[in-house]
């Protein structure tokens, strides 16, 4: 067996079976090999499954809270388990729970209602699955090794670093949680390239379902606000395990420099979290009113302004740090100028509800109960907006009621609302109405008795984080009374549990389009066969089982549409242009395979390896990183083949363009490299901007090498341009001769920044420190040009890529484009300090 044999048998990846029907081509493996699954269906209930489940361990931990807090000067918990349980808690909620499972919805639904047969990367499901699973298992391991984190969920610095914290616990923490968020980033790539390329023939960005709408903008959201987060969990962990100075002040390092990161992530992800529940709000409500939804137009640009808006708010949370006066202002008024869209997406689902008589079932109870309290919750939000109520209220008891209006009213009841709903997509029968309504109205009363009256405990005094209080401050019967509250509502989360369990024995066979739906993922009976449609066809408008009739007659797979049958025994898919949604190439897609767990396992255990000081294994984890990426895309290219797939279509298979699926997930990926080079860059322009007084300690890049550096550079833009070009020519020996070239200037352009910084101690100051910081992110941005360049020679050279096969030139003439841009804005930003010093 040839060596590209044995990647092929390994992948799993190109194993077409010519001869076999659709039904077999798709069919889930079974035994061991279901864990290798990569159906959208199968990774997204993992993620949908798992949150849950991460879910139920953090509720647990809030009932030991609200335990403690029953009663004043209860030793029920000392107060250092209270820490541990307070920060698993918020951790648990926020970074394994909201986005992991809202995510998992996506993944399942998204590529059933735009007419798809999986996501277009199904492997890198796959791979964040695992990544998310692993990362949480870190941070839940944590208990077994007495080194739970204690310093609350957002790890503020100094608590977090080694002075105030000993041991391993913040550790745990740093490297658990940025493992974790590996699989939101993927996701969100992937979601990206899933919504804008691969659409049912016909649908365009104005008729798409209006959840993907909410979806895509919260993935292009993850994809800029997370990366903060990753590059301050990154610096922090440096600052414990290498005693890097990023934070430390003595020596131009600033605390409030992680609030600045982790709030640039921390307030975008309440948008994250709550667009796409008001999406799951959104679909549901249209179904149930039998009207479409009103103000479709009004809530895309809502939802498009928020994104943006979001991302000029994060010193919402650092109001009482002492900010200039000017600064709070801004952020006050743009804290206040989110609550115009939010408002318009409140009055759109009101005026769908005013077009008809709503069947009050028991999604639309959840979708009810989200209107009465997430409302409730942004007007404390606009009040936490005002800076003089902000700094009476800062940490105390009333944000912790504004927070869980926020996030429980405006998340978990919609999710809720889209368990009822889509369930029976899920398994086949139909959960209970009569047990339903028993689990809201416990919820609902529940939730209002736990936090409305903690906006009374705030007002009244009581500091959040608190383990206990004395008696007679007042608090002592509003905590009674919050407590009893929790357990009800947790009463209604065990009863939804038990009727979960009781309906996949007990519930009612949910037929065809059961709640008479107008989305696509109600085509085919519950429980869909493994290719979602045998057919995929035309789509006339946001509503098409509603407005096509001809697509509910009969039987679904008689349904007329493009690619009917299977070619070369290859799972297939249609692509589409990004704005029109015309049919544009034909997706292949792989077969199930282990590459992505074995590649996830392999970063777990480098990450494991960190925690125990084992540096061998974590050298032998990232080998085996590199081995399974590499198994990965070790494939023969399919660019350049042509397939009928009916309807009057001929399209080739992975065009090779800009509109190209694999080029817009490079574009998405670099957007996401850029927001981490960003987030270094904002680091040193902070540090630089408030302690100039460190930078004349810190020594000047040298001139020479980093000329040297911003000339390597641009000459990198222009090979990966040039790249480019000869991959559209089809010029085979050029494009390969070009390969060497990027990888030589790759080489080049990383000896040249690093000798820029060799008269610069990253230990003497936090600027030094955040220098070799952005050196080091651009040099590794080079080697993975490097490794790609070599790669794809490689590929040519064993025949993998052929001529006419260039979409991988094309891919790695973009992505060098942006490596060199790096290059260039860093030796640019360094040659200016150089030159005028640092001073």
């Amino acid at each position: 067996m040839t060596m590209s044999d044995q990647v092929k048998h390994y992948s799993g990846s190109r194993k077409g079976e010519p001869g076999k029907t659709m039904e077999e081509i798709w069919a889930a493996p079974t035994g061991v090999r279901r864990w290798a699954s990569v159906s959208h269906r199968v990774v997204g209930k993992r993620f949908i499954y798992t949150g849950f489940a991460f879910f139920l361990i953090a509720g647990f931990l809030a009932l030991l809270v609200r335990t403690q807090l029953i009663v004043p000067g209860n030793t029920f918990l000392d107060h250092e388990t209270y820490n541990q349980v307070f920060t698993m808690h918020g951790t648990l909620m926020m970074f394994l729970f909201a986005i992991p499972i809202l995510e998992g919805f996506a993944v399942y639904l998204i590529p059933m209602m735009l007419g798809a047969r999986d996501l277009v990367f199904p492997r890198l499901g796959q791979f964040g699955y695992y990544c998310y699973l692993f990362g949480g298992i870190i941070v839940l391991s944590s208990f077994l090794f007495d080194a739970a984190p204690d310093g609350g969920w957002f790890m503020y610095v100094p608590l977090s670093t080694n002075a105030f914290t000993p041991g391993l616990s913040a550790d745990f923490w740093l490297i658990g949680i940025t493992f974790a968020e590996i699989a939101s980033i993927t996701a969100a790539v992937e979601l990206i390239t899933a919504i804008l390329c691969a659409r049912a023939p016909g649908m365009s960005l104005t008729k798409m379902p209006i959840f993907a709408w909410y979806i895509l903008v919260t993935a292009f959201m993850i994809a800029i606000g997370f990366p903060p987060l990753v590059i301050g969990s990154i610096l922090l962990e440096a600052n414990r395990l290498l005693e890097l100075p990023f934070f430390d002040p003595a020596v131009g390092g600033d605390s409030l420099l992680w609030q600045h990161l982790f709030w640039l992530f921390g307030h975008p992800e309440v948008y994250i979290i709550f667009l796409p529940a008001a999406g799951m709000v959104a679909t549901i409500l249209p179904t149930f009113v039998g009207k479409p939804l009103f103000g479709y137009g009004f809530i895309v640009a809502a939802v498009v302004s928020m994104g943006f808006i979001s991302f000029g708010l994060w010193a919402h949370h650092m109001f009482a740090t002492g900010l200039p006066i000017l600064s709070l202002s801004l952020f006050s008024a743009a804290s206040t100028m989110v609550a115009i869209p939010t408002g318009i997406q409140i009055f759109a689902f009101l005026g769908t509800l005013a077009q008809g008589k709503t069947r009050m079932t028991t999604p639309m109870l959840f979708v009810m109960g989200f209107l009465f309290i997430f409302v409730l919750g942004g007007l404390t939000g606009v009040m936490l907006a005002s800076v003089p109520f902000n700094w009476q209220a800062h940490d105390s008891y009333f944000v912790v009621a504004h927070l869980h209006y926020v996030l429980i009213g405006g998340m978990v009841f919609p999710l809720f609302a889209a368990f009822y709903y889509w369930v029976p997509n899920f398994t086949g029968r139909m959960m209970s109405e009569r047990i339903g309504k028993w689990v809201f109205w416990l919820m609902f009363v529940g939730f209002n008795a736990t936090f409305f009256l903690m906006h009374v405990t705030g007002l009244r005094g009581m500091p959040r984080r608190v383990a206990t209080y004395p008696e007679g401050l007042g608090w002592d019967r509003l905590n009674l009374l919050s407590t009893l509250g929790s357990y009800i509502l947790a009463a209604g989360i065990a009863l939804f549990v038990f009727d979960f369990f009781r309906h996949l024995k007990r519930g009612a066979l949910a037929g065809r389009d059961p709640w008479g739906a107008g989305t696509m993922e109600w085509l085919y009976p519950t429980v869909p066969v493994g290719f979602n449609f045998h057919a995929i066809p035309p789509v006339e408008s946001r509503e098409p089982l509603w407005d096509q009739p001809r697509l509910m007659e009969g039987k679904a797979e008689a349904v007329e549409g493009v690619l009917p049958s299977v070619n070369d025994g290859r799972r297939e898919t249609v692509g589409c242009d990004p704005v029109s949604g015309a049919p544009l190439q034909v997706l292949r897609l792989p077969h199930p395979t282990f590459v992505p767990m074995f590649t996830a396992f392999s970063i777990a255990v480098a990450a494991a390896a960190t925690l125990a000081s084992a540096y061998w294994i974590v050298l032998a984890g990232g080998i085996g990183m590199l081995i399974g990426f590499s198994l990965w895309a070790w494939e023969p290219s399919d660019s350049g083949v042509t397939r009928d797939v009916g309807l009057g279509y001929i399209l080739p298979v992975n065009v090779v363009g800009k509109r190209s699926h694999m080029h817009i997930a490079i574009v998405g990926t670099m957007l996401v490299l850029y927001a981490l080079f960003a987030s270094l860059l904002f680091a040193l322009l902070y540090l630089w901007n408030s302690y100039p007084a460190f930078a004349a300690r810190t020594g000047d890049p040298v001139i020479l090498w980093t000329a040297g550096a911003l000339v390597a550079g641009a000459v990198l833009v222009g090979s990966g341009s040039v790249n480019r070009h000869f991959a559209l020519a089809d010029r085979i020996g050029a494009a390969l001769l070009l390969n060497l070239v990027i990888a030589m200037i790759g080489v080049i352009s990383s000896g040249l920044l690093v000798m820029a910084l060799v008269g610069t101690d990253p230990w003497g100051t936090a600027l030094g420190a955040t220098m070799w910081a952005i050196v080091v992110f651009v040099c590794v941005n080079l080697f993975v040009t490097l490794y790609w360049a070599l790669f794809n020679g490689a590929r040519k050279i064993t025949g993998c890529i052929g001529a006419g096969q260039s979409l991988p030139d094309y891919n790695l003439g973009t992505f060098a484009k942006g490596a060199g841009a790096m290059v260039v804005i860093t030796a640019g930003l360094f040659l200016a300090a150089a030159m005028g010093g640092l001073q």
